[in-house]
């Protein structure tokens, strides 16, 4: 009886990355799965991964296929590095010649009635001479299109289905939806239903999701996953849920290095939260981030920054002049840069791209510049939100620092954010132009601090070969957030700040 059970609860892993994670182990075996989709999303590919496990595990496989030749099997596994031998058997169901010849084709009968019942004849005779453990059928359409009814087609899916069970086969179908793709006899009668969608944006390369839309007696990650598909294989990237990953830490003040932003942010910010620093464009989002990271990494701890905006040469040029060593952190190990385009990136993938930066290098410190740029790797603007609250919830449950730039658009009085995530962050530093004497300023405050106290006040900042320096604070003025402000003090403060020691 403990046999029975143990027997029950049995996975058979597919060996494709981020896959088994979705499946919650992967696929029970002596069972029978859908997995279907449009022609290109993966099936194939997939299939032969999930066969390619079994064999190294020492179990005999079986490759049946009716849509492909078995030398386009083979060398659709070799463009993955694959090979296709061993403990893996390749039966390639063709038609039968007599009815491929005109001459040799009934008049009474239709032809499907007897190639229907002859493939699956053929198809049992393998599978009686392998024995395997594992079966790939490939595909439905084909075994549809031979049926002709729905009834018919049902009968004859049933009957492999018991067929296969009865022998404890872990089998896989293939289904590419080319015929009747509205008809969900197969989902029914099957154990499980893995459905893969390739999206097509208007710019970029396609888009890969995929969900598993029924999954009997077993718990999975529900809702859609982004995957890519590679040279090696299909790569799975399991949406992140942020409440299964809690890691214990103390929690400490970040100090970013400069005195007086410390002071802003009433003596610096706290471990494992998030900051959001938002602005438009050229007021030094970028600067303030990384006089954090580099405080970091001086500290010794490791540091991440994901760059969506600007090409990396530029950034370690500009960087140099105000005296941040970005190349020299990253040669001695302790800071990873990693430029993205996001119209060749998936949110889930990008996600997935951070995780392993905090999880297996150990980064407390991540920067993502801009959001704006990774708002262009989503599909929508509703998901971007999503994504967001996850990654960063993640990110603060690991201890780590996160820093999000936003570029707002226009240069003065009222800034129009493309897309609202200041309820996301822990703090938010607002920058700002403003006009005095003649010239362009720029002004830091803090608007937000969930944890501890910070000044209230504004402070104007300078960014030059010595890196960031804020002055004291501007309590002589208003309107300053309004891009003109109005002095009401009792001496030209500006002035003399400029006229003193090179601190704004």
């Amino acid at each position: 009886m403990m046999d029975v059970k143990t027997k029950l609860i049995e996975r058979a892993r597919t060996g494709v990355p981020g896959l088994d994670d979705v499946l919650g182990g992967g696929l029970t075996t002596g069972h029978v799965f859908l997995l279907e989709g449009n022609p290109g999303t993966g099936k194939t590919t997939i299939a032969l991964r999930f066969l390619l496990e079994g064999a190294a595990a020492a179990e005999q496989c079986l490759y049946i296929t009716l849509s492909e030749t078995e030398q386009e099997l083979r060398n659709g596994a070799a463009s993955h590095g694959w090979t296709v031998d061993g403990n893996i058997e390749v039966f390639e169901l063709a038609p039968a010649e007599s009815l491929l010849d005109a001459d040799q084709q009934q008049t009474l009968l239709y032809s499907s009635d007897l190639e229907l019942g002859e493939t699956t004849s053929s198809l049992l005779r393998e599978f009686e001479r392998v024995k395997p453990g594992r079966v790939v059928l490939d595909s439905l359409s084909e075994i549809r299109l031979l049926a002709q009814s729905s009834l018919r087609y049902r009968r004859q899916i049933l009957a492999l289905k018991h067929y296969f069970s009865r022998h404890g086969t872990t089998v896989l179908l293939l289904d590419d939806r080319t015929t009747e793709a509205s008809d969900k006899t197969t989902h029914s009668l099957v154990h499980g239903v893995i459905m893969l969608e390739e999206l097509t944006p208007n710019y970029g390369a396609e888009r890969r999701r995929l969900r598993v839309s029924k999954y009997r007696g077993q718990t999975f990650r529900g809702g859609y996953h982004d995957f890519v598909i590679r040279k090696g294989g299909v790569t799975v990237f399991p949406r992140l849920v942020a409440s299964e990953h809690r890691t214990g830490f103390v929690r400490r003040q970040i100090k970013s290095g400069v005195p007086e932003l410390d002071a802003l942010l009433g003596g610096g910010i706290e471990q494992g939260s998030s900051t959001l620093i938002l602005g438009p464009a050229g007021t030094g989002k970028s600067t303030f981030a990384l006089q954090f990271l580099t405080a970091a990494c001086q500290r010794g701890e490791k540091a991440a920054m994901f760059i969506f905006d600007e090409e990396l040469g530029l950034l370690f040029e500009r960087a140099k002049v105000m005296g941040f060593a970005l190349e020299e952190l990253r040669d001695a190990g302790l800071l990873h840069i990693e430029q993205l385009d996001a119209a060749e990136l998936s949110p889930g993938e990008f996600a997935q791209r951070v995780r392993d930066r905090v999880d297996q290098a150990q980064a407390k410190t991540v920067l993502i510049d801009s959001l704006n740029g990774y708002r262009a790797a989503m599909p929508e603007e509703n998901s971007l939100v999503l994504h967001i609250h996850e990654l960063i919830q993640y990110l603060n449950r690991q201890g780590a620092n996160t820093f999000l730039t936003v570029a707002q658009h226009g240069l003065v009085g009222d800034m129009k954010t493309p897309v609202d995530v200041t309820y996301l962050a822990d703090t938010v530093i607002l920058l700002r132009y403003f006009e005095a004497s003649g010239k362009v300023r720029r002004a830091v405050s803090i608007i937000k601090k969930r944890t501890g106290r910070h000044e209230e006040t504004i402070r104007e900042f300078r960014i030059n070969e010595s890196g960031l320096r804020l002055g004291e604070p501007l309590d002589q003025f208003q309107g300053i957030l309004r891009g003109v402000p109005t002095f009401v003090g009792g001496g030209p403060l500006l002035a003399k700040q400029a006229a003193g020691d090179g601190h704004s």
